[in-house]
């Protein structure tokens, strides 16, 4: 899978993993030492995310059912949390960078598939 920014059309994950299961979100990135460019995951449902045991910082995608952006976090550092958002759906969380290098703000559509 991947996840396209359908404003601009560029490429936010072009390997694209969906934690959907109780086990697979709890999990999330844990494990992983670092998240290649390209590199995604998302999570749903989720309406938020925290860094706790990461060794890398990553950036933050929220996304809401319709996978409308509500929000960003940019290079959320390891053993950190984000707000809940009640709004939320699904949260995609991407290598520190991709969302300022694909310009994904408020109200962008993301296309995933």
């Amino acid at each position: 899978m991947r996840a396209v920014n359908g404003r601009n059309g560029r490429i936010i994950a072009s390997e694209l993993r969906v934690a959907h299961t109780p086990w697979a979100r709890a999990r999330g990135l844990l494990g992983k030492k670092a998240l290649r460019q390209g590199e995604g995951l998302l999570i749903r449902p989720c309406l938020g995310v925290h860094t706790f045991f990461m060794k890398f910082p990553i950036d933050v995608v929220f996304l809401d059912r319709s996978n409308r952006v509500l929000a960003t976090v940019e290079s959320l550092k390891p053993q950190r949390v984000t707000r809940l958002m009640p709004a939320c759906g699904s949260v995609l969380e991407v290598a520190a960078g991709t969302v300022a290098y694909s310009g994904t703000s408020r109200g962008d559509e993301i296309e995933i598939g």
